[in-house]
């Protein structure tokens, strides 16, 4: 599949920004909600905007939309019906195009690029099953969850979906289905632990899933650890022969018992560039990731 997002991929590494709940509860929002960051949407959508300004300001030239936790199951549970909800999810795509539309005012001749997020099934239950995966579902039951929200964003014409946090294999084959023939290019990242996904299989094997898949322009990890990231990088490269994308976590660690981060950040610029050696041609942050760490990767990644 051609677009103009994959000539752009082709022709040098984009910046990805970082954790859009970073920058939304930096700015002073409680994210404390079955649906994250999605709620504000309905509720507050020009702090969404602003979030996404902030990125792009730092140095980031792909957004990832708020609608990674986003879906028609959890919004019904709101009280909201399908057809809001459709308008909700088109709407995380129309306020990354207005926070490029803002950031292109001072540098008219930026190219800012918009990723539609489409989080897994397990994000829905807001449990953490997106990091254990295998949810006792088959891969059409995972297909028929996954593909009217695919359609309504790329009906809202990102420039490229994100496939992102995927957990496991069987997962990520019924993604690899449900974006078949929405004209609109997708990248698959895994979730991992080591050199597995996240419900344990070899990544060689998550990864060859991808490998033929017209759609699927780059493959990759996010919300992972930053030491996970070049092993998993050279693997996606080597078997599939795509660009890679890593946006992993901030190296933190989440203490549930606390509700709190512990540890420091081990996401570095040295990293970055050894991601890139590997084959890494879309480079972010996932959690705990904010602007300044943007800024840094923005100026580590090597430029014409």
């Amino acid at each position: 599949m051609t677009s103009d997002f994959a000539d752009a991929l082709a022709s040098g590494p984009l910046v990805l920004d970082g954790g859009l709940s970073n920058q939304l509860e930096a700015a002073g929002h409680d994210l404390g909600d079955a649906l994250w960051s999605a709620r504000l949407l309905a509720e507050d959508p020009e702090a969404i905007t602003r979030a996404h300004l902030a990125y792009f300001e730092a140095g980031a030239e792909v957004a990832i939309t708020s609608s990674y936790q986003a879906t028609f199951e959890g919004f019904a549970r709101r009280g909201i019906g399908r057809e809001r909800a459709a308008e909700l999810l088109a709407l995380s795509v129309a306020s990354a195009r207005e926070a490029a539309r803002r950031a292109r005012t001072a540098r008219p001749e930026r190219a800012l690029w918009v990723a539609a997020s489409a989080g897994p099934y397990g994000a829905m239950l807001a449990d953490g099953s997106e990091y254990r995966g295998r949810y006792g579902l088959g891969r059409g039951a995972l297909e028929r969850f996954h593909r009217p929200r695919l359609e309504v964003l790329a009906a809202a014409r990102p420039d490229v979906l994100a496939l992102e946090t995927v957990p496991d294999t069987d997962e990520a084959a019924a993604l690899l289905r449900a974006v078949r023939g929405l004209d609109v290019p997708a990248w698959l990242s895994y979730t991992v632990a080591g050199d597995r996904t996240r419900a344990g299989q070899p990544l060689d094997e998550a990864f060859a899933l991808a490998a033929d898949a017209d759609e699927v322009i780059a493959v990759g990890v996010n919300c992972c650890a930053p030491e996970d990231v070049s092993g998993a990088v050279e693997t996606a490269a080597r078997v599939t022969g795509k660009p890679v994308v890593a946006y992993p976590n901030s190296g933190e660690t989440w203490d549930a018992r606390s509700r709190g981060w512990r540890g420091r950040s081990s996401y570095t610029a040295e990293r970055v560039r050894d991601w890139w050696e590997r084959g890494a041609r879309l480079v972010g942050g996932c959690c705990r990731v904010g602007p300044e760490t943007i800024t840094s990767i923005a100026r580590a990644l090597p430029r014409e």
